[in-house]
């Protein structure tokens, strides 16, 4: 795909939706600042550096301090920070297939950015220095403005959608090198490393840290911890690669030959059932339509497989389905791995609630066409959310015999990316990881 032509398409929509807010909101400029660096409490060390997400998706210039002018009818100004520094290696600017699109100016300091957006009347600022903005007299992070570029960020451009894709690419190839790892018995701390290498990109560029888990830390949901020594029976594989800003989000989880049978069978289940899911993926239908069938489909598939001895409308009501499915089936997915507006109501703001009893699901919007979000149920033996019902009066709903069996091999998660099209979807992920 050309990058150039798809950049370019890009920034004309971006900056056409621009103008629409600044209309809608009463100003006559957007100022972007690409965000501080921080350091740790005390401390003179600093985190990986995240810009801000409203910054990143005008432009994939990396690093602190960056700022862009975004005026209606005006080519974009980006202001970038270029300090005298030889602590620190600062990657060479030369042209890109982006740069064309910005005129261009540079700054050697955080405040001499500022100084060189100059005096703007009616301006908005948004980003984290906003004691720089104030300063400069612009109005800082406007409530209205900010709804706005939310909504507007959940429709992502021909070029949001290559550079998503160049990123799966990426992560199949970083999954593929984790599961030889895992099968060939390599530790979490080895199969991350050979995640890392497959997708060939450092830890700090990865769009969230990555979650190995082997056997029964599979059942903690954002297990970070990479045991260095040991193998396992199974590994949940939680892994992203990023492109251009953008990262794409894939869960695998894979049996290794020894593996007990009936988990086997369990996540060959797990894997239908996310197909099936991904096939409602239509404009114009609710996402939380989706939620709500993967918990009929995981109900049905815990009754089939022996786990709960109760009908499925009982496993509903009851909520037996939350015990072991208990977080949403997805999430947006764009510059941000859990990108922003899932719950928003309309352009102007507000919240679209999720259902009753269902409190993690973080996408209830209607699906339209270049949205983009993750499609990833699972079924998880957690001692925390089972125990309450060992004992209670539905204690005999569930088969406590073959659950602790199966509760050493601690879960499974299967994710992919998809895109909503004007028929129907595309799977980002099958395409470059079919299983």
């Amino acid at each position: 795909m050309d990058l150039s032509r798809l950049f370019r398409e890009h920034i004309a929509k971006m900056t056409t939706n621009a103008a629409k807010t600044l209309a809608e909101t009463g100003f006559d400029a957007l100022v972007l600042g690409a965000g501080s660096q921080m350091v740790y409490y005390a401390d003179d060390m600093e985190p990986p550096f995240r810009s801000n997400p409203h910054f990143a998706s005008f432009c994939p210039l990396k690093g602190p301090h960056h700022a862009i002018v975004v005026k209606p009818g005006a080519k974009p100004r980006l202001i970038r920070w270029a300090p005298k520094d030889y602590w620190y290696e600062r990657a060479p600017f030369a042209a890109d297939f982006w740069t064309g699109e910005f005129e261009i100016d540079e700054a050697d300091t955080a405040s001499g950015v500022f100084k060189k957006i100059g005096a703007l009347s009616r301006a908005a600022f948004v980003g984290d220095d906003e004691a720089g903005a104030a300063a400069a007299g612009f109005a800082t992070n406007p409530e209205p403005l900010l709804r706005r570029l939310d909504w507007d960020r959940a429709i992502k451009t021909a070029y949001e959608i290559e550079c998503l894709s160049r990123a799966t690419v990426l992560g199949a190839s970083g999954h593929t090198a984790a599961r030889e790892a895992f099968l060939a018995g390599k530790s979490e701390l080895a199969i991350h490393h050979a995640f890392v290498e497959g997708a060939g990109c450092t830890e700090d560029a990865l769009p969230y840290p990555t979650i190995v888990c082997l056997d029964a830390k599979a059942a903690i949901l954002h297990y970070h911890a990479k045991r260095a020594t040991g193998s396992g029976k199974l590994l949940l594989l939680d892994a992203g690669a990023p492109d251009h800003g953008y990262g794409c989000d894939i869960t695998r989880t894979w049996a290794a030959p020894s593996c007990d049978p009936k988990f086997k069978a369990l996540i060959g289940a797990v894997d239908k059932l996310q197909r099936e899911l991904c096939a409602m993926v239509q404009p114009g239908h609710s996402y939380v339509d989706i939620h709500l069938a993967a918990h009929r489909m995981i109900g049905e598939a815990l009754i089939d497989h022996g786990i709960l001895k109760c009908s499925l409308d009982a496993a509903i009501e009851k909520r037996y389905t939350s015990v072991f499915f208990p977080h949403g089936v997805g999430h947006h997915l764009g510059i941000q791995v859990h990108d922003i507006g899932g719950r928003q109501k309309s352009r102007e703001g507000g919240v679209l609630p999720p259902p009753e009893g269902h409190p993690y699901l973080r996408n209830t919007r209607i699906m339209e066409a270049g949205q983009v979000f993750t499609i990833e149920p699972g079924i998880y033996f957690v001692e925390m959310l089972l125990e309450p019902f060992r004992a209670n009066p539905g204690a005999g709903d569930f088969n406590w015999p073959l659950i602790d069996q199966l509760a050493p091999m601690g879960g499974i998660r299967v994710e992919d990316n998809v895109v909503v099209t004007e028929k129907g979807h595309r799977n980002l992920t099958r395409e470059h990881l079919p299983s």
